[in-house]
């Protein structure tokens, strides 16, 4: 999908009217794979947002598309998600903290634990955990925190902020071979394999964006020319618990659509990783602007069964929920640039 966006980026039909349709490579991607109602198609093309589900793996996964035309420059949401701290913010994003290139300890500074997930840290072994930690990392947290002590919740906030910022510098050196290996159910889950997983069920990266596919599995040894990367971490709501993550961004604005990968390296709950594309497509034929079409992708545990079909569904309505949010900020922010 991303590639057909890439190559349609600036005509659409001549015998449609101005605005009557999407740019054609775009309208055969959504018809193909996103199969939008006619009511939903009524509603991209009269300027509201739509959100739809993906078919994915029930098993383990989570895919949604996202569209809405913006009337504003493709330069200005650029410019606000470099500024990512002010960007997400606010909402549902309790926290936002873009990390310095290399991570400082200091980047950590704000990171704090709800009670329910200091209670699970107090709780927490090895195959029995309600938050995604390494099992190193419930070792230095097991032997560094004394529970029966009246300061245990800074203590295990200080030891998280030294964990976080390790596994931030590791992953800046080394990319997904220091990612993270969970042992939260009775079988090792390997972030790093998970993820690859997922990005070589993308036929749009495979075939299409060779060169955005090698990054995302290869960085740091893998580069884009000119491109924007950085790190940041947040507390955001999600669902039932709020949720603790670090996500490695990439903005490629060459000539062409701009396309932004969003990779989620790390998150207290919910995710073993995730892959948010952003792509910014032109279309002479409605004028000055751009369609913001997003596709996101994500990998859970705990999803098959009769009680992960209820935690799926609520995972999806989040996903459905923070996706359209984030589509009406955007144009709203934009188009008052």
């Amino acid at each position: 999908m991303i590639a057909a966006l890439r190559l349609a980026t600036t005509t659409a039909s001549s015998q449609s009217k101005a605005g009557a349709a999407l740019p054609a490579r775009m309208d055969a991607y959504i018809t193909k794979n996103v199969q939008l109602t006619a009511a939903e198609r009524s509603q991209l093309l009269g300027g509201a947002p739509v959100v739809k589900l993906l078919k994915s793996d029930p098993a383990s996964e989570v895919a949604a598309f996202g569209a809405v035309w913006i009337s504003g420059s493709p330069g200005d949401y650029v410019r606000l998600v470099r500024d990512i701290e002010q960007f997400e913010r606010g909402g549902a994003f309790l926290v936002t903290k873009r990390i310095s290139d290399p991570p400082q300890l200091d980047d950590f500074s704000a990171l704090k634990f709800s009670p329910q997930d200091l209670e699970s840290l107090r709780t927490c072994r090895s195959g029995d955990c309600e938050i995604k930690l390494g099992e190193s990392a419930l070792r230095r947290i097991r032997g560094s925190v004394d529970w029966s002590k009246p300061d245990a919740a800074k203590a295990v906030e200080r030891v998280a902020k030294q964990l976080m910022f390790e596994y931030s510098i590791g992953y800046v050196e080394a990319g997904n071979d220091r990612l993270a290996v969970y042992r939260d159910s009775d079988r090792p889950t390997f972030v790093a394999s998970e993820f690859k997983s997922m990005i070589d069920r993308l036929p749009e990266l495979v075939e299409h964006l060779p060169e955005l596919k090698a990054y995302l599995l290869g960085f740091p040894k893998v580069t884009i020319p000119n491109a924007t990367s950085f790190l940041y971490w947040q507390e955001a709501k999600f669902g039932l618990k709020p949720t603790i993550r670090i996500n490695h961004v990439v903005i490629d604005d060459r000539p062409g659509p701009t396309v932004i990968a969003s990779k989620l390296i790390y998150a207290s709950h919910y995710f073993w990783t995730a892959l948010d594309l952003a792509v910014l497509v032109p279309d002479q034929s409605r004028g000055p602007g751009f369609w913001l079409v997003k596709v996101m992708r994500s990998r859970s545990d705990g999803l098959d069964g009769f009680t992960g079909s209820v935690i799926r569904g609520r995972v999806q309505n989040e996903v459905k929920k923070s996706i359209e949010a984030t589509l009406k900020a955007t144009k709203a922010r934009v188009e008052k640039r």
